[in-house]
């Protein structure tokens, strides 16, 4: 089954209709494959997330000029996953079966991601880049050979997160708290990681209750979670689901005090529930070190994305995956799935000239990319580089929500992190 909505429309619209104001560019495309959740639990984070693709590849594709990405302009066929696994696996396989696509941007949550690079693209050799999946499975699955080199993800393992999650609360003085968390392999293993770092670092744990996404209702679930009278909760999950949870959580009498994973710093959660009722809400991400990209960006991409703004969740990420994907086309200078995967680490290499998005850094990449020469591409988020799995290392932003903005109260570095982590039991 295929699913176009209309952002789908308009963004295949945009990277394949001919542009008539670029009468010297080249007449091929490279099409990639792109399956994110439209619609679903995870829906807002694949719609941002396509939006910034959009931005990256015409932005690529307007420095690439008459010679192109590799001879031709990118473009990408944008699925909806639905946030299901079931059917993102259905439109990855009509992607890289049908279409034969070399390379597939996503998905956005682990739970759809993990089976396509089991079902798909790895046993295709397909190239898959995620810009929002955190599930340590997925490293687990590198290490196990089971991705076979060909994933990527351009976010930080939640194994690092729920350390920096559990820090910042005991930082915050939450030394008590119950969890909900979406029963699935991101929720799960958010869970296990904090858990592991709260209750080494003296936090009390008062119940953990899982719920199941896409739900009508939610009270069973709050109602057993408030039994416990925890003076917090920390609530892990996805902006839909959590809306209607902590809403409901608030309408059951609970606390108003919460920590919240990454991904409900959007301000849909914050209008949803009521930011009156949010003034005392914590939050970790993945944090970004600033760059000349990460203000292109921020100039660049509210005035396309419809409604969006540049701290959008998955919005950054997005951006720089693709930037890599068409980077790495360019330096592998053949639409090739083996070509593409061994380029992306070319053009995030530590040794290489550094460029930045925008027209001037992207022009300057893809000069160095037909010469094969090394790029240091140092986007939206900062320095990216992967390692055998697939997998970046970076800081961790710690916020809390404020008259209804998510603001920003500081940055945990790895080696804060990792100086946690070295005082937990093995």
């Amino acid at each position: 089954m295929r699913t176009l909505t209309t952002l789908a429309a308009v963004a295949l619209a945009a990277t394949l209709a001919p542009l008539a104001a670029q009468a010297q560019a080249p007449s091929c495309t490279h099409t990639v494959g792109m399956v994110v959740s439209l619609t679903g639990a995870a829906g807002r984070f694949g719609q941002a997330a396509a939006k910034s693709v959009e931005l990256a590849f015409n932005e690529l594709n307007k420095a690439g000029g008459a010679q192109g990405i590799a001879g031709c302009r990118l473009a990408f066929d944008l699925r909806d996953a639905q946030s299901q696994g079931s059917v993102a696996v259905d439109q990855a396989r009509q992607l890289v079966d049908l279409k034969k696509v070399p390379a597939v941007i996503g998905g956005i949550i682990s739970s759809v991601s993990i089976p396509i690079v089991t079902s798909v693209t790895a046993p295709a050799g397909v190239v898959q880049i995620s810009p929002a999946s955190t599930s340590p499975t997925l490293t687990k699955l590198g290490n196990e050979g089971k991705t076979g080199g060909w994933f990527f993800r351009t976010i930080t393992s939640d194994a690092l997160q729920g350390t920096a999650a559990a820090k910042y609360a005991m930082d915050q003085g939450m030394k008590d708290l119950s969890i909900i968390h979406v029963n699935n392999d991101f929720g799960v293993n958010m869970l296990a990681e904090f858990r592991r770092a709260y209750e080494a670092l003296g936090g009390k744990i008062r119940s953990v209750t899982p719920y199941n996404p896409q739900q009508p209702s939610y009270a069973a679930e709050v109602t057993n979670a408030l039994k416990a009278e925890a003076p917090a909760l920390y609530f892990i999950g996805y902006p839909g689901d959590g809306t209607t949870i902590v809403r409901t959580w608030i309408q059951q009498g609970g606390p108003q005090r919460f920590l919240l994973n990454d991904g409900m710093n959007a301000a849909d959660f914050i209008k949803g529930v009521g930011p009156q009722f949010l003034a005392n809400a914590y939050g970790t991400s993945s944090g970004t070190t600033k760059t000349p990209s990460t203000e292109f960006f921020a100039s660049a991409y509210p005035a396309m994305s419809g409604g969006f703004d540049a701290g959008a969740p998955a919005a950054d990420r997005a951006f720089d995956a693709a930037a890599i994907l068409g980077l790495a086309i360019a330096q592998a200078g053949r639409f090739e799935a083996a070509a593409i995967r061994d380029a992306i680490r070319k053009v995030t290499d530590p040794a290489g000239e550094v460029v930045h998005a925008g027209p001037q850094g992207f022009a300057r990449a893809l000069q160095l990319a037909r010469e094969k020469k090394p790029v240091r591409y140092v986007g939206v988020i900062g320095g990216a580089s992967f390692d055998r799995n697939g997998d970046i290392v970076g800081p961790f932003r710690t916020w809390r929500i404020a008259n209804g903005e998510v603001t920003t109260v500081g940055q945990m570095s790895m080696e804060d992190v990792a100086a946690v982590q070295a005082r937990l039991p093995k």
